[in-house]
């Protein structure tokens, strides 16, 4: 009598577990697990993976574990990213992403994903109007102030678009509120962040001298937007991040303009010992174009361009060290620090500008070509002689942004101190070659 329960009892848990499987089953499609019949409330999980072997010639000084070294060879993972997001229910979506940036020899050993974003978002006006609230990467400025990694044209975004990068937000992401949406062809984004605080920023030091820095008293509101006229393809705006390029597959022409503006953000020391208190702002222009050139054979050309004026105080500069292969520097009269840092942020104004060209589809095999060029080019108010950094590759695009390995070379200037002038002058060039292998689950 017993066994004959526990056999009903068996097959009713298979069949309702076998009802479930199938369930399941039919709510999955196109990546994303259904929540309802249509498909219009889902989830969806991506992952993405970009490990980097590099060979760089070191600015001059530059040490690894206090020995002076001048070429240094290491493999590092650039990227490694989890997104979990979706539309959860009618109007409301939510989107979180995990990871880790720059993980190479010198980095502490076990290194925990950490949160890059978390966010919550409620559709207002169908289409119109969203308002969302986290950490989160809707940032003004430009188009790449949020770049979608995945989809980058090269081996790197053109970072110095991330203006705050890591001083007062957490990797271009902020907390913030937000407001964005299309009106037409218009699509719009406008934030307002609270900034982090820079006294937990690397290398940073409150100390005043005469050239601007981040201010360490508690910050005002950062208030910031973008906007975009998409006079072909509409883009979707689900997520923060811009494609960076779609091979080919839509026709996409926009011109856009952005702004960041901080009041009282930065510091730096008067003449006669006093401090003088200056805002943040930044203004941007931006154009960017990516169409098929032959729909038939699948070439395609990707191009953007844009012009920024940035506005941090008298005499600012950063520099930027992508995955620094060097702990170190002998000689602090070099501008640019250890390793492969150049000054790519200051007072000034910049332009910047890449091109790609895809060749037809099947050109090796079931696998294709894209090379592609760049070139930040910069007049910062300290530096004596203009900053041109350029970065030059080709894509083996072995099945589009999914599997993908590139092979670069970028060129960087090294700058000097100047003691008479109090700016910086311009002594040599080094460069990085760099062989990037990506696959990206999407």
């Amino acid at each position: 009598m017993y066994i004959q329960k526990l056999t009903k009892l068996a097959a009713c848990v298979l069949l309702m577990a076998g009802s479930t499987m199938s369930a399941y089953a039919q709510g999955f499609k196109d990546g994303k697990i259904w929540l309802n019949e249509d498909g219009s409330n889902y989830f969806k999980f991506t992952l993405v993976s970009q490990v980097w072997l590099r060979n760089t010639d070191l600015n001059p000084g530059s040490t690894i574990n206090g020995f002076e070294k001048n070429n240094f060879t290491d493999i590092g993972v650039r990227r490694a990213r989890i997104q979990a997001f979706g539309q959860v229910a009618d109007r409301v979506f939510i989107y979180s992403q995990f990871g880790m940036n720059n993980f190479n020899y010198s980095s502490d050993r076990k290194a925990g994903f950490f949160i890059h974003d978390i966010m919550g978002e409620y559709e207002v006006v169908r289409k119109h109007l969203s308002l969302g609230a986290g950490l989160s990467a809707w940032n003004g400025l430009t188009r790449f102030s949020a770049p979608s990694v995945g989809t980058i044209m090269g081996v790197d975004a053109p970072l110095f678009e991330q203006s705050t990068n890591d001083v007062t937000d957490q990797f271009l992401r902020k907390l913030s509120i937000y407001a964005k949406g299309k009106l037409g062809k218009l699509d719009y984004r406008l934030v307002m962040s609270s900034p982090m605080s820079p006294l937990k920023a690397a290398g940073y030091s409150p100390l005043l001298t005469s050239n601007a820095s981040f201010s360490a008293k508690p910050a005002k509101m950062q208030v910031h937007g973008y906007f975009q006229w998409q006079f072909l393809d509409q883009e979707a705006n689900t997520t923060a991040y811009t494609t960076g390029t779609y091979l080919g597959t839509k026709s996409v022409f926009n011109i856009g303009a952005g702004f960041q503006y901080q009041p009282d953000a930065m510091w730096r020391a008067g003449n006669n010992g006093d401090t003088i208190e200056s805002n943040l702002q930044h203004f941007a222009v931006d154009a960017y174009y990516d169409a098929p050139i032959n729909p038939a054979t699948g070439t395609a050309i990707s191009a953007y361009a844009s012009y920024i004026n940035f506005n941090w105080g008298k005499g600012y500069l950063r520099n930027q060290a992508t995955m620094n292969p060097a702990t170190g520097t002998a000689k602090p009269e070099i501008l640019n620090g250890s390793g492969n840092g150049y000054p790519s942020f200051g007072t000034g104004n910049l332009l910047y500008g890449q091109i790609g060209y895809k060749f037809k589809n099947n050109l090796i095999g079931k696998t294709t070509l894209m090379p592609y060029a760049s070139l930040q080019y910069a007049h910062y108010e300290r530096l004596n002689d203009n900053m041109a950094f350029w970065d030059a590759g080709v894509n083996w695009l072995l099945k589009g942004h999914t599997s993908k390995l590139t092979f670069a070379y970028q060129s960087r200037p090294v700058y000097q101190l100047n003691a008479v002038s109090g700016g910086a002058d311009k002594i040599d060039r080094k460069g990085s070659v760099l062989v990037q292998f990506q696959v990206f689950l999407n």
